[in-house]
């Protein structure tokens, strides 16, 4: 439901068309300090709050200090996410915890809080941040599971959508290896397609989409993308007939609302 909000509430106007990626084309330099965005996420609390997170950081004592501050991270990550609802720390205290456990769960649930949102994420700088961290997360997890396909593929979602590398092509090339061996991989198949999606290859994106819909045909973020898709394309038969899908299976009456007029604009 959150998808269905994110992509529509608002969009009542044909999306703008991608400019395809170069290979060759320059990453984004900007860059977001973490110490920075955590002293700003700071200023939005209460003394009482600020207090608490404080007692926190400086609650580590000699002895144990790892289990310490493995509770600690854990603790603050609670607190940010329960409390404040600020996704930016508590991703960032979740990432801390797993990588301090090293476990393949943790680390690679730490992983996907940040690839979940690079996904939807606008701007560069915080891209590059979400990216960050979570190559850094799917490179200490396939270090205690080199096997792991999904950790593959979010290695290489990182470097296609998180402006961490010259070369975009290099997260394109790790996921399609996943794909040859396992074409069924559909995680994979939704990163190629919003891959293609991003770099204006709309042909490819449907194809992928497309193989996700057959496969799981209530999958409504791979039928949304497929509509968006042909949206995006020009092809607006097909867009109004996956939108309407989406429609049909979309409880929210506003969700509802909103693919209504897109339909209506592109009949």
């Amino acid at each position: 439901m959150l998808l269905i909000l994110l992509f529509f509430f608002g969009n009542t106007i044909p999306p703008k068309k991608s400019v395809p990626v170069s290979e060759n084309a320059p990453h984004v330099e900007k860059k977001i300090d973490t110490e920075k965005l955590l002293t700003h996420a700071k200023e939005k609390l209460t003394i009482r709050q600020l207090e608490k997170v404080t007692s926190l950081e400086n609650s580590v004592k000699r002895g144990d200090v790892k289990n310490q501050q493995l509770a600690v991270y854990k603790q603050l990550a609670s607190f940010w996410r329960d409390t404040i609802k600020l996704f930016e720390p508590f991703a960032f205290y979740t990432a801390q915890s797993a990588k301090l456990e090293n476990s393949e769960k943790s680390l690679t649930f730490a992983a996907h809080l940040f690839l979940t949102n690079l996904k939807t994420e606008a701007d560069p700088a915080m891209q590059n941040w979400l990216a960050t961290n979570a190559r850094d997360l799917f490179q200490q997890a396939l270090k205690v599971n080199p096997s792991n396909d999904s950790s593959k593929i979010g290695l290489g979602a990182c470097y296609i959508f998180g402006n961490i590398s010259d070369n975009p092509m290099e997260g394109i090339a790790a996921i399609r290896e996943v794909i040859q061996r396992n074409p069924d991989n559909l995680f994979g198949q939704m990163i190629l397609g919003l891959g293609g999606v991003k770099s204006g290859q709309f042909d490819r994106a449907i194809e992928r989409f497309q193989i996700v819909v057959d496969k799981e045909p209530d999958n409504l973020e791979a039928i949304l993308n497929l509509a968006e898709a042909y949206d995006q394309k020009g092809d607006k038969a097909n867009a109004v007939k996956w939108y309407s899908v989406v429609k049909e299976k979309v409880p929210n009456p506003e969700a509802q609302k909103e693919l209504d007029t897109r339909i209506k604009a592109l009949q």
